[in-house]
């Protein structure tokens, strides 16, 4: 017996949400199966390789959970990179400033201190693509320049600017920057699928012209998104400077493409009003998998970049074929 058109649609459109699933589960097969062929040991069993695959997740996520709420509006943040290597630099100068003086209090008051500093750029990112109507491509390219020159300028004559702090590196030791990760994710999570700024999120990137109709304050909104953006890069410049014991200025250079790439991975349209946290956690992920597999199993690194690329392109690809589903339903 045959299936009707409308329940092969339906098939199809579900295999379409949830492809980026299956594809990390197929990942993780193949290389279970090539290491304990090859090996004789576990890939995902191994708690090192746990470790490090969840590590290299945690970096580009904290880009992309921010990265997120922009691509739903439909904008993309082309600065997050350099506003993460900005506050990367700003937490190791604002602790060298600070001499002795090695308390928790300080550490608190210095990260508080470098997110108000990052939320600077990405105040202006709002306020040049929602007030003045520059497109987020051309605003947001503009502040990676910015942003990219004012962290080497904070490092001073340096590269890297060293830093010294217990509390701080605690925050980089072991498992603490895969908890911080993971903390924030789900509450970004919940911000983003049980609050009203959330649906606000949605309602911007499936048509702005009906959210202002439905009373959203939608240039506001814009402008509290690319802030958010810009919050969860200096996160993760903290973050790396915790793990590195020093700032850098291009500490965030390679990570905005993988933080795009997880959040398109993980199902979000560029046109907006599709996409979830718990997506680009998928997409991180699937990164995180294939660049260390690849090192696993002794493939050239430069293969890395053919392979996520070829990933992006398949899931854009994918996108495109749900929306025809949905349309042809």
């Amino acid at each position: 017996m045959t299936s009707s058109p409308s329940a092969r649609l339906e098939r199809l459109a579900l295999v379409s949400r949830i492809w980026p699933w299956l594809f990390l589960t197929a990942l993780v097969v193949f290389f279970e199966a090539w290491s304990q062929i090859r090996v004789g040991r576990s890939f995902v069993g191994s708690l090192y390789n746990l470790q490090a695959i969840l590590l290299a997740a945690s970096a580009p996520l904290l880009l992309a959970i921010g990265q997120t709420f922009v691509i739903i509006t439909a904008g993309i943040d082309l600065s997050v990179g350099f506003i993460m290597g900005l506050a990367a630099v700003c937490v190791a100068q604002f602790l060298g400033w600070g001499g002795g003086l090695h308390g928790n209090g300080v550490l608190v008051l210095v990260i508080v201190a470098t997110i108000v500093v990052c939320l600077i750029p990405g105040w202006i990112n709002g306020m040049l693509i929602a007030r003045l109507g520059v497109p987020a491509f051309i605003g947001t390219l503009g502040m990676y320049g910015v942003t990219r020159g004012a962290g080497f300028l904070a490092a001073g004559s340096g590269m890297t600017v060293p830093v010294d702090h217990a509390g701080l590196a605690w925050i980089g030791t072991g498992w603490t920057p895969v908890i911080v990760t993971g903390v924030l994710l789900l509450a970004m999570h919940f911000v983003l699928s049980q609050t009203r700024f959330g649906q606000y999120t949605y309602a911007i990137g499936g048509n702005q012209q009906s959210a202002a109709r439905a009373g959203i304050a939608v240039k506001r909104h814009l402008v509290l998104v690319y802030m958010l953006s810009a919050a969860f890069a200096a996160v993760g410049g903290i973050v790396y400077t915790a793990r590195y014991s020093a700032g850098a200025a291009n500490a965030g250079e390679s990570l905005l493409l993988d933080s795009i790439a997880a959040v398109v991975i993980g199902g979000a349209s560029l046109f907006g009003g599709t996409g979830s946290v718990i997506g680009s956690l998928i997409g991180a992920l699937i990164i995180a998998v294939i660049q260390f597999g690849l090192i696993f199993i002794d493939v050239n690194a430069f293969w890395q970049f053919i392979a996520v690329g070829t990933v992006i392109v398949l899931s854009v690809l994918i996108d495109q074929t749900k929306d025809k589903l949905g349309n042809a339903a």
